[in-house]
């Protein structure tokens, strides 16, 4: 592969971005704004709505979506002008099309007035979004190598981020199943409560045998910073898991979404998105082979010249 900083570069800042855009999502989910704007694709008729109440949550998702399509759409036409492996090319064509898909859901949920089934299809197509750029940006960096391991060394973490991915789906299913006239709070569903409960406590396990998987003596230095950050964040999450939970049943009871409310739910699902991130980053380093490290420098010193 030929490394180009530039690209690369701008596929890092398509990823942060995209994350950026999932915490603006939790936070009109969390202050239930979904329906402060009734139509779409513009806001009350205009670029320019007033900027009160729910609208500043609502209003600036889109802005920050329309972003992130642009962004995509520039990534994806720069992949397929410079990048030489036909399938980080298809990389690039696979986030556009989930990015225009995104946004066609989006314009459904208020449309339809926030049905539970697209809501939580529009949350989980976001995270796979995100799990997209995430890998074009881990492609298109200088230390990646075409050489494929075998799948039992990159098993784990493979596994570990699907479980991450359909927990976080879960999630989704919790936070939009009792929906009731774009109040997310309306009602507790309990089997979605049980579930993603559960899919907790696999989560735990999956993420502890990776880390300590990852933070191995006999194992690169490398892989430290994953087992690291796994770690701290599954302690992070678990106690953000709690608070939400006793956040979700006092939104039940009634009454505007308190602030403290919303940066818990809010955070949940940011670190959640991070673990997932994390997970997938380890699961692509491990499925390259090793390269020594003069051929590496040589390859840093000629993608320079």
């Amino acid at each position: 592969m030929v490394y180009h900083r530039g690209l690369h570069s701008f596929a890092v800042l398509t990823a942060c971005a995209t994350f950026a855009l999932l915490i603006v999502g939790a936070l009109v989910t969390s202050n239930d704004a979904g329906l402060s704007v009734p139509d779409w694709p513009l806001s009350y008729g205009s670029l320019t709505p007033p900027m009160v109440g729910g609208i500043v949550y609502e209003h600036t998702h889109r802005m920050v979506a329309s972003t992130i399509g642009l962004l995509t759409i520039v990534l994806a036409v720069w992949l397929w002008r410079r990048e030489t492996r036909q399938w980080v090319r298809r990389l690039g064509l696979l986030a556009l099309g989930a990015v225009i898909l995104q946004g066609l859901l989006g314009g459904l949920t208020v449309l339809l007035s926030l049905p539970p089934i697209v809501s939580i299809f529009h949350a989980s197509l976001a995270q796979f979004f995100f799990c997209v750029t995430v890998t074009i940006a881990v492609a298109t960096a200088p230390t990646w190598r075409e050489e494929t391991a075998p799948l039992r060394r990159y098993l784990l973490p493979l596994v570990t981020t699907v479980v991450l991915y359909l927990q976080l789906i879960l999630g989704a299913t919790l936070r939009h199943a009792g929906t009731i006239q774009g109040d997310k709070g309306a009602e507790f569903v309990y089997p979605a409560f049980i579930a993603h409960l559960i899919g907790a406590f696999v989560v735990t396990v999956m993420v502890v045998c990776l880390g300590l998987h990852l933070a191995n003596p006999n194992r690169p230095i490398s892989s430290l910073l994953p087992a690291f950050g796994l770690f701290s964040l599954l302690v992070l999450q678990l106690l953000l898991g709690i608070a939400s939970y006793l956040v979700r049943l006092k939104a039940v009871e009634g009454g505007p979404p308190m602030t403290v409310g919303v940066f818990f739910t809010a955070s949940h699902l940011a670190v959640g998105a991070a673990m997932l991130a994390t997970s997938l980053i380890a699961t692509l380093q491990e499925s390259r082979q090793s390269q020594p490290t003069a051929v590496l420098v040589d390859q840093l010193k000629a993608s320079t010249t």
